[in-house]
């Protein structure tokens, strides 16, 4: 699963890249509210990314570069998970 979970966010974050910029919509000089379309375009595009990034985060931050069960392989603790919050510091609250 963690490998098709890799592959998966990759995939996304192609999609992404290839959807920001607006190739299709060069020399189109259409208004929307008085805003060019590609504008519209690349707002909508920021609100899509931003989205994609805090999923990317709550569910899936460290895939493809921690192993499955969790060690960072350098003697440290694992990170925790679900729910748990840490300060700058690291000092749970």
């Amino acid at each position: 699963m963690p490998r098709l979970e890799l592959w998966g966010w990759l995939a996304v974050a192609v999609g992404l890249c290839a959807l920001a910029i607006p190739w299709f919509l060069w020399n189109d000089a259409t208004l929307v509210a008085g805003i060019p379309l590609w504008l519209w375009w690349h707002v909508g595009w920021m609100v899509l990314a931003s989205v994609v990034f805090w999923l990317f985060a709550r569910r899936a931050w460290g895939v493809g570069i921690e192993s499955p069960d969790g060690d960072s392989g350098d003697g440290s603790r694992p990170p925790r998970r679900h729910g748990s919050r840490t300060e700058a510091g690291g000092e749970s609250r």
